[in-house]
Order: structure tokens, then C-alpha cells, then sequence
């Protein structure tokens, strides 16, 4: 089972130097890399504090210089913001500053604030066709001389300068509807989801959606599926209640962007009144202690056994919820000292099996 971690900086107040917002990130991506981790990745976000990314390549290249093992992936990259050929560029100078370690997530992106400000307005339920368009772009660019006319994009024969280090670089899909999984599958991408705040049936659902998209695909028997939860270890019911606090707190401006049903002031959603929001009973303290991965060491291996037992052999380990840092530190090496080792024991186990 792999094992990864999405780390994306906000600054939960104006009064917070950003300096110390992007060398608390480091931090826990460092805490990553030494524990074991295989993946840190980062988003891309715009004119918004509550993720300040505003180009996750060059988050990555700094990242890079700071770690020695771990890969370093984008989770995501918004398809309606970029041209194909600055994108398939940037991308590509990034693994080659990381020294061939960049995996590159796309998506169609999340929140309709953004869309009005980086889309000139397109509906976001429309950034899929953007993502269908632009990922055979990219890929077409590294693979040489390529020309291009569609609906979004269109360009004479071009190649990607520099190309990538590696030979191919690891696409990833964001995805939750079927449409999305099964154009992943057929363009050779692995699947990267989350059940949001939802419970464990519906990591069931998507897993079960990927391995509809993948069956009888040509090569899609190598592709992975990759599920994100909100994660927080704690050790007593203080770090619990902070878990559950935080979450709640990040919920209120969340549901704000996602469900586009609050203003934003100076890149500060304004935290909605849960009554405003359907899904507001997935905020109960006790839906979250039992749908996200929150608990002892002891719970979440408990939590993330039931998830291998679905199929799914790839965690990200969501970190960013405003969770005060020395909380997240701690959290994360409880995470890095008595659940990796479990799994890490089996997989020694199953490896040397399989060897005889």
C-alpha cells in the first residue's frame, strides 16, 4: 500500500506572515519524505488565502530542493486556466529541476469564483471539456512535433521545451463522476478521488467506478486509483476536539467556494452558516470523527485496513484543514511512526512471499 500526502499552504488570517505559511508546509513535507511517504503533492488554487498556490510547479521545484526521496505531484492543475504549450513546458522543467520526480494530477477544476476570475466566466461544470482536451494536447507535445485544432485550444506544429526527464510522466485524473474515470482509463492516466466528507461506502462507489472504467481497457491494467481523506492522528480528546474544530472552521469557508453560496473579501471566503448547505450533517463532530481519517494510531489503521479491503492500495493523507501546525507535526509523525511501519511490515511480508 502507497502512501501519500496533499499539503497545501493557507493563511488562516491576514496577520499570518506568508513566510512562515510556506516554511510550515515545508515542514510537513519534510516530516514526509524522511518518514516514507511516496507522494506530496499540492494544489493549484487563485486570489484565494484559503489555498495560496497560484502555480504548484513552482511550489514543487521549491519543495524539490529540500527533499531527497519524495515524489512530487500537483493535485491539481486546472485545465481551464492553462495553454497546453505553457503547461506541458512548466510541467517539464519542473521534473527536470526535481530530477525526474514530478507526477502531474489535472483536473476541471473546483470553484466557480475561480472560473469568473481565471475562465472568463465559463460555467465550472464545463471545465471537464477542457480536461478532455488538454491532457492528449500535453501528451502529444512531449512526444514531439505536434499541431493542434479544437474548441479550446488551437496551434501550428509545436513541440514542449525542454521535454520532461522522465520518458512518461505519471498523469493522474481527478474524478468522482463515471464520464471522468472512463476518460482516464482510455488515455492511459491514473485516478485520483476523494469522498469528501462522506462515509466509507462512498470510497466504495469510486473504487467501484474505477474498476468499471478500467475493465477491458488496453493497458489500463497498470493504472492506479488514489483516494484523499482529511487525516489527523492525535493521541487524546484535546487532539480530537482540535481535529473536529478545525474542520468545522475550514468546512464553513469551504462550502462557501464549493457551493458558490457566500462572498469573498480579500481572498477571504466568508464562513456560511451550515443551515445554508444541504450537506450540513456531515459536520456533525461524530459523522467527521467516524467519516475522515481522524483517530488514535490504533483507529486508523483500523480505518485505512477497511479501505485496502475495497480495493484501494494508494492513501493521500489530507493535511491541510487549518489544523494549528504544531497539531499537524505532531499528527503527522504519529501517522510516520505507528501506522506506516503496520503496513510497511505487510508489504515486507507479502514481497517475500511472493519471492519464494
Amino acid at each position: 500500500m502507497r502512501f501519500s500526502i496533499a499539503v497545501n499552504p493557507g493563511r488562516p488570517s491576514p496577520s499570518t506572515d506568508m513566510r512562515q505559511v510556506m516554511a510550515e508546509a515545508l515542514d510537513l513535507v519534510k516530516i514526509a519524505d524522511q518518514g516514507g511517504f511516496d507522494v506530496a503533492w499540492t494544489a493549484e488554487h487563485h486570489t484565494i488565502e484559503l489555498t495560496v498556490s497560484p502555480n504548484p510547479f513552482q511550489t514543487l521545484t521549491h519543495w524539490a530542493g529540500h527533499t531527497r526521496n519524495i515524489r512530487l505531484g500537483t493535485a491539481i492543475v486546472s485545465a481551464p486556466y492553462w495553454n497546453p504549450i505553457r503547461l506541458a513546458g512548466e510541467a517539464a522543467l519542473c521534473d527536470i529541476y526535481s530530477g525526474g520526480r514530478l507526477e502531474m494530477g489535472l483536473g476541471r477544476g473546483a470553484y466557480q469564483y475561480e472560473f469568473d476570475r481565471m475562465a472568463g466566466g465559463v460555467p465550472q461544470q464545463e471545465g471537464g471539456s477542457f480536461l478532455r482536451e488538454l491532457v492528449p494536447v500535453v501528451k502529444g507535445l512531449w512526444a514531439g512535433e505536434f499541431a493542434h485544432e479544437g474548441k479550446h485550444f488551437s496551434f501550428p506544429a509545436t513541440t514542449s521545451v525542454p521535454q520532461p526527464l522522465q520518458k512518461n510522466v505519471p498523469l493522474w485524473i481527478a474524478a468522482r463522476d463515471e464520464s471522468t474515470f472512463r476518460f482516464a482509463a482510455e488515455y492511459g492516466c491514473n485516478i485520483m478521488s476523494t469522498a469528501l466528507r462522506k462515509p466509507v461506502a462512498e470510497v466504495e462507489d469510486l473504487h467501484r467506478k474505477f474498476l468499471a472504467a478500467t475493465a477491458g481497457v488496453p493497458g489500463a491494467e497498470g493504472l492506479k486509483h488514489a483516494t484523499l481523506r482529511t487525516s489527523c492522528v492525535f493521541a487524546d480528546k484535546a487532539g480530537s476536539d482540535q481535529a473536529v474544530r478545525s474542520m468545522i472552521d475550514f468546512g464553513r469557508s469551504f462550502e462557501n467556494l464549493f457551493k458558490n453560496v457566500g462572498e469573498v473579501r480579500n481572498g477571504y471566503p466568508e464562513p456560511v452558516d451550515f443551515d445554508v448547505v444541504a450537506n450540513r450533517n456531515e459536520y456533525q463532530p461524530e459523522q467527521l470523527l467516524e467519516n475522515m481519517m481522524f483517530g488514535h494510531p490504533e483507529q486508523i489503521i483500523e480505518k485505512l485496513e477497511r479501505y485496502r479491503a475495497i480495493g484501494i492500495d494508494h492513501f493521500i493523507y489530507g493535511s491541510s484543514f487549518f489544523l494549528p501546525h504544531r497539531n499537524a507535526v505532531r499528527s503527522l509523525e504519529l501517522f510516520c511512526d505507528q501506522v506506516l511501519p503496520h503496513f510497511q511490515k505487510q508489504d515486507a511480508v507479502r514481497e517475500a512471499a511472493l519471492a519464494h
